[in-house]
């Protein structure tokens, strides 16, 4: 039976002419790029959105030197064969000028690490409007961004102190020194963006398919245990397992699931099936009730 992508197509085109009112407003955009499902999917709309031209603004991945090596390895790759323009800038870096502490401990993560390194990023290129991933049924502090989120020349975020948005009508006007963060699939839910990937036949990095990995149980999450990221005591034993990611973020605060879909189709049958956010694999927004509401009000994604 044909399946009705009629859903679907609705969100490309909005999420479509979202990325041109970007181009057409502001003077100096960015894709913020993490090698994850959400962004791979922002860079086939943005192809799409001016093709046959190139897409008219760089991905800028903000790296935390945690990454899963199947994420920069495709990183790499997918902005070769496309030939767009990519800049990284390093939490190190920041760690090493002295502007953010690293962690330490058992729930050691850089992810909260990243904000510095953005806002840093952005000042440097002076880039108007940062366009993101981000989608309201991730989490509730995502859910009540707008899709044009304005930030003030700190980079922060006023949850209390949003325009109205009026049916499409998108309002970039900023004063000086304030920036934009803009989502276009913001309206999708993660069935929604692993279906369009099935429709499209859009290439994943191979972490978010089930396979053979050696993890480690702590707090009931699925840790990998193949690099030296992750911090492990002596006594957490270490066995392999079926898994997959259903997020990519740090290494250190992103858990896997048992999982057997091996293909895209599978995946599909598995969100659709699940009762947990995809956030719930995720130890940073587990920090406080409101973890990443604070993240945000400080500049985060």
């Amino acid at each position: 039976m044909k399946k009705d992508t009629s859903n679907i197509n609705s969100l490309e085109n909005e999420a479509i002419y979202i990325m041109r009112e970007v181009a057409a407003q502001f003077e100096k955009p960015v894709l913020l790029f993490s090698g994850g499902k959400d962004s791979i999917t922002l860079v086939r709309l943005a192809v799409k959105a001016f093709y046959p031209a190139k897409v008219p603004f760089p991905l800028l991945h903000i790296d935390t030197g945690h990454n899963f090596p199947e994420t920069i390895e495709f990183r790499d790759r997918l902005c070769k064969e496309l030939g767009l323009e990519l800049i990284v800038r390093n939490v190190q870096d920041s760690i090493d000028e002295g502007k953010v502490k690293e962690e330490s401990g058992r729930y050691a993560s850089r992810n909260m690490l990243q904000t510095t390194t953005l806002l840093d990023a952005l000042e440097e290129f002076k880039f108007d409007a940062a366009i993101g991933g981000a989608r309201r049924d991730e989490e509730k502090a995502r859910a009540k961004e707008r899709i044009f989120s304005v930030r003030d020349d700190f980079g922060q975020w006023d949850e209390k102190n949003q325009r109205p948005e009026l049916f499409d009508m998108l309002n970039g006007s900023i004063n000086h020194g304030q920036n934009v963060r803009v989502f276009p699939i913001s309206n999708w839910t993660e069935l929604d963006v692993w279906s369009y990937i099935e429709k499209e036949n859009i290439e994943i990095p191979s972490i978010y398919f089930a396979h053979k990995r050696k993890v480690f149980l702590r707090d009931g999450m699925i840790w990998s245990a193949e690099d030296d990221v992750v911090y492990r005591d002596e006594n957490e034993e270490v066995i392999e397992k079926m898994v997959r990611f259903r997020t990519v973020g740090d290494m250190s605060c992103t858990a896997a699931v048992y999982s057997d879909a091996v293909s895209i189709s599978k995946v599909v049958e598995e969100i659709r099936d699940s009762t947990i956010s995809e956030r719930g694999a995720r130890i940073d927004d587990k920090r406080s009730e409101g973890a990443m509401e604070k993240r945000k009000q400080q500049g985060y994604f």
